[in-house]
């Protein structure tokens, strides 16, 4: 899945018009070149939605099928999952663009801060919830299940 990100994050590589169609397509979870026209999604030229589900095609945002004379096209991501992978590579880039990891994190905390102060919780919530998993990933790897201490082995 992370072939989409060979250039930067997906929305980024997407043009005010290729975000257009693909909300379209998205509504209407598969569609033709005309029924995005016909069904008023779109009031654009034939050849100009045409070549826009094509480019999202080539961008790996769009399945296609052939169906009769056309293509049907169809999200090969949900919203969720599209703004899942871009946020992760936003974040990825915060994180790359300082070699003090910190200096990236304090400032999503100043930022959270800014939106809503509720965020911090939200996000001491999210990163408590991670630690306990991997808590619980090494306990199992390391031959233990949940908070059980390591049994002594018997002697012969």
């Amino acid at each position: 899945m992370n072939r989409i990100f060979h250039s930067g994050s997906p929305l980024s590589r997407l043009g005010p018009l290729e975000r257009r169609v693909l909300e379209a397509v998205w509504e209407r979870r598969s569609a033709t070149v005309r029924e995005l026209i016909e069904g008023g999604h779109l009031h654009l030229a034939y050849t100009t939605v045409m070549t826009t589900l094509d480019r999202l095609f080539k961008k790996n945002l769009l399945t296609r099928e052939v169906e009769g004379r056309a293509f049907r096209y169809a999200p090969s991501l949900t919203r969720e999952e599209l703004y899942s992978q871009a946020a992760g590579e936003a974040f990825r880039q915060l994180l790359n663009t300082s070699s003090e990891a910190t200096l990236p994190l304090s400032h999503l905390v100043e930022v959270l801060t800014e939106r809503d102060a509720h965020l911090l919780d939200d996000l001491s919530r999210l990163v408590e919830a991670k630690r306990r998993e991997l808590r619980n990933g090494r306990e199992l790897r390391n031959g233990r299940s949940g908070g059980s201490k390591p049994r002594d082995k018997e002697k012969p």
